[in-house]
């Protein structure tokens, strides 16, 4: 169909799998399993309860980690807050410096600016001209008192992919807390806390076809490492993070989970061959730069810059077409992305920016429509 609404935003959000959401429907209404997981009193709150633990174990298997490792939180968000936070609090006695990157997500990235201002100090580093963070930067920006890195799996903008294996092994060696923030990599590259030294990792479902509002922080479980609650109250979730465990929620981001598990490999590779087709389509037909490497970058994200034009202009031009001028989360605002800046790219290139971003729904059509779309309103604009 010509000119249909063509979604192409899939690393803001993803559409619920039809799957998930019957999973979830039975989880609302009085004919279900509705009930509070802690009412422990009744056979409706044992059933919400027996959901709730399955729905961890699933998380769990596709980190290849234990279930007590799985702590649910509101998102990828709030997952990042307790990491972060919590590893300051918790051994601030050993030291207060701290390491990430300035590529990171704005929830990472303010979490540290708020430790800043408690008296932490924060080496910030900067991504090489693939959007990487590379592992030498990690190792020379090391100090006696480090106590925690925090650096994401894959960028959220550039798709760029960080070696945090090898990182991980890194810092083990020097005894140094590890955070993850994998929103945009769970169920879409294998993680592996059995050889991925990560003491934290951040997940949530809306990134991998589940429903917004859910998340969940592994918390690797390691002698004499207790990670304070940030949330308090009533003491869920072994103290870590109280709060009514929203029962539903838990349940459809525990079937995207294992949809994922079950699909990842075969479903990547097909969305790397459309986000492959699209590029084709414009090599050649217009003036473009990709901002990452594609062979480096995970195969949902596509940054491209189109120098002396406006993201903001093309965005406007192209009403058919869901896609971001940066981050969901900052594409509000008008200044360069943070992300780009930190990668060395110009102030002309940054702000031409758009990022297309493909997933399970995408179909050729889809692509080949869209490559279409956006030749015709370059031309226009030449």
């Amino acid at each position: 169909m010509k000119n249909k609404l063509i979604y192409l935003d899939y690393a803001a959000t993803t559409p619920v799998d039809p799957r998930v959401a019957e999973k979830l429907s039975q989880h609302l209404t009085m004919d279900g399993v509705f009930a509070n997981p802690a009412s422990r009193s009744h056979m409706y709150g044992w059933q919400a309860e027996a959901a709730v633990e399955h729905a961890r174990k699933q998380v769990a298997s596709l980190l290849n980690a234990d279930t007590r490792e799985i702590v649910w939180t509101s998102g990828a968000t709030e997952a990042n807050n307790l990491a972060i936070k919590g590893v300051a609090e918790a051994r601030q006695d050993r030291g207060k410096h701290l390491i990430t990157s300035h590529s990171e997500h704005k929830a990472v990235i303010d979490c540290f600016k708020y430790l800043e201002s408690k008296g932490f100090e924060v080496t910030w580093l900067n991504p090489d001209s693939n959007g990487e963070v590379v592992c030498e930067a990690v190792r020379a920006a090391i100090r006696e008192d480090t106590i925690l890195v925090s650096l994401m799996h894959v960028n959220n903008e550039t798709g760029a992919i960080n070696d945090v294996y090898e990182i991980g092994r890194i810092l083990k060696q020097k005894d140094i807390i590890f955070h993850i923030d994998a929103a945009q990599s769970a169920g879409k590259l294998p993680i592996d806390t059995k050889t991925l030294d990560a003491d934290l990792i951040s997940t949530c479902a809306h990134k991998i076809y589940g429903p917004k509002g859910v998340g969940a922080l592994y918390v690797r479980r390691r002698d004499g490492f207790v990670l304070p609650a940030q949330i308090h109250g009533g003491g869920h979730e072994r103290g870590m993070r109280s709060g009514t465990l929203p029962t539903h929620q838990i349940v459809a981001m525990g079937e995207s989970f294992e949809i994922a598990q079950v699909c990842m490999s075969d479903e990547q590779s097909a969305i790397f061959k459309l986000k492959q087709m699209f590029l084709d389509e414009l090599i050649g037909q217009v003036n473009f730069k990709i901002n990452g490497d594609v062979t480096r970058s995970i195969s949902g994200i596509l940054n491209l810059s189109f120098p002396d034009k406006d993201g903001q202009t093309l965005l406007s031009a192209l009403p058919k077409l869901a896609i971001s001028s940066g981050s969901a989360c900052t594409s509000a605002t008008m200044s360069p992305s943070h992300v780009l800046k930190s990668m060395g790219v110009g102030d002309d290139c940054a702000l031409g920016a758009l990022r297309f971003s493909f997933g399970r729904f995408t179909t050729e059509e889809d692509v080949i429509s869209a490559a279409d779309m956006l030749k015709s309103v370059l031309h226009r604009m030449t």
